[in-house]
């Protein structure tokens, strides 16, 4: 076999193995299913830049973009006329779509008001900080208000709210400043009650001096205590030993101690379905 039939042979050989190749490609590619690709036929208004709580919404500060059919976007907007001039009453993510439950409704405004709850009010009490826990009482927290007061020569300490909601520290909505753990130096911090709850605040900002106590925000049970005084808190020192002479022999004895204070008169309060034991000062 002289040369020109082996390069010939050999040219044979490698088209018949490339053609054996590019039909089992063009098999391989035959068998890959079929993907379907969704096009979006809805849309959705979306904040351009973050928007905080309180923000009268303007129509630089959203945008409309595509959103897919198959997954609609419950209270959304397709227009953005429809969330313009309404106020902001849970902080906005750039590119976050606006819902109805994020906007005051369009005569409420912007501010504070709009993001109270229907049957709460706001108050605000003046704090520093060692009241509002070194700054870290920020607005979406939750505190526990302690009210200390003296009664004649006795002070007493008691829970008096529990589990209340920061709305504002200063005039600040939002925990920005604090995303990075820094505090909020604020002079007046604005909680979130109940008209009871704000006639019990008022009175104890008038009797005494109160205190904000920081909660973990997973822990959301009420505290009912009976307070402390400075008697309890200290301990009531014992009675200096007497004389007494007993069989003509003179001897120290220590008299007993006093009772213990008598329990005080409480009333279990029902307030829709839940329970609460008030002390009856």
């Amino acid at each position: 076999m002289n040369r020109r039939n082996r390069t010939l042979i050999v040219l044979a050989v490698a088209v018949l193995l490339a053609s054996l190749a590019s039909f089992g490609v063009y098999r391989a590619i035959q068998q890959i299913p079929v993907r379907e690709v969704q096009i979006a036929t809805n849309f959705a208004v979306v904040a351009k830049e973050p928007i905080p709580v309180g923000t009268i919404v303007t129509p630089e500060q959203v945008k409309v973009v595509a959103w897919p059919a198959a997954n609609p976007l419950t209270g959304g907007f397709t227009d953005v006329n429809a969330v313009a001039g309404r106020g902001v009453i849970s902080a906005v993510l750039a590119n976050e779509p606006l819902t109805e439950s994020k906007l005051a409704p369009r005569e409420a405004g912007g501010g504070l008001p709009p993001t109270i709850p229907a049957g709460m009010r706001a108050m605000s009490v003046r704090v520093n900080d060692v009241i509002s826990v070194a700054g870290f009482t920020v607005p979406g927290t939750h505190v526990d208000v302690v009210l200390t007061i003296h009664v004649g020569n006795d002070a007493i300490s008691r829970v008096v709210l529990s589990n209340i909601q920061v709305l504002t520290a200063g005039t600040r909505y939002d925990q920005q400043k604090s995303r990075d753990g820094q505090p909020i130096q604020a002079a007046v911090v604005t909680l979130l009650l109940t008209p009871r709850d704000i006639e019990r605040l008022t009175l104890a900002q008038s009797q005494g001096q109160i205190t904000l106590a920081l909660r973990n925000p997973l822990d959301t049970e009420n505290v009912e205590t009976t307070g402390v005084r400075v008697g309890s808190l200290l301990g009531t020192p014992d009675a200096p030993p007497q004389r007494k002479v007993v069989a003509g022999q003179v001897r120290m004895v220590t008299p007993p101690p006093p009772p213990p204070p008598p329990k005080p008169y409480s009333i279990e309060a029902i307030r829709g379905s839940k329970r609460s034991e008030e002390i009856i000062k």
